[in-house]
């Protein structure tokens, strides 16, 4: 596993990085966001632990640079502060995971191989496709600026619609993923919401059915 330690207090971003050695992790250290975003330019990493409060470029910045970028790093971020409403907002900027400081060593260890697993292209916060605009924060859908009212189920439909960019999504994945384990899977729930669903989109129609296959955007 390759992992980028983003961290301005030396001492203990090297501290993390001699750790992460010892459990067999390949770690590069840049003390701050200029530094992190030079490495990411060429160097693809699984996982980066990147703190908020940077010199040169902010955490918050290199977070969302990196995944306006689509990069395939899964990013975990550290702070000082442990406050609610902190860990939302830095969720909200596309962050995988959020570890507040101080934090038990083993602990970061685990979120890092935990989001070393899930390592895979990152999406935006906010998505957009087909004149679609998504924001799950907000739950709030526009269509060619035009706000769109979706129930909840629709609202989750639509957006593993958008979160395949493109591919084809089957009915099962959509019962698993909008709907809870008591769902029959022999309803005709999907059939029904995905012409709820297009009828609010209105026209041109952007939901695609694959026969036998399922439904893309």
């Amino acid at each position: 596993m390759r992992v980028l330690v983003v961290e301005d207090e030396r001492v203990l971003a090297d501290a993390i990085a001699t750790g992460l050695r010892r459990e067999a992790m390949a770690v590069d250290v840049a003390y701050d966001g200029g530094g992190a975003l030079e490495r990411t330019s060429y160097i693809d990493y699984d996982v980066i632990v990147l703190d908020r409060d940077l010199p040169v470029v902010h955490g918050d910045e290199v977070c969302r640079r990196l995944v306006e970028q689509r990069t395939a790093s899964r990013i975990l971020m550290l702070t000082a502060s442990g406050d609610v409403d902190d860990k939302v907002e830095g969720l909200g900027l596309g962050a995988d995971d959020y570890l507040a400081k101080p934090f038990v060593f083993v602990e970061l260890v685990a979120r890092v191989r935990a989001l070393g697993r899930r390592s895979a292209p990152a999406l935006p916060p906010v998505l957009e496709r087909g004149g679609i605009r998504l924001d799950p924060g907000k739950r709030l859908v526009e269509r060619d600026g035009k706000e769109v009212v979706l129930t909840k189920k629709e609202f989750a439909v639509l957006e593993e619609l958008m979160r395949a960019e493109g591919a084809v999504v089957s009915q099962e994945d959509l019962l698993d993923k909008a709907w809870d384990e008591n769902i029959d899977p022999f309803t005709n729930v999907v059939r029904v919401t995905m012409m709820t669903l297009r009828k609010k989109l209105g026209e041109p129609q952007v939901i695609e059915t694959v026969p036998g296959v399922g439904y893309k955007l």
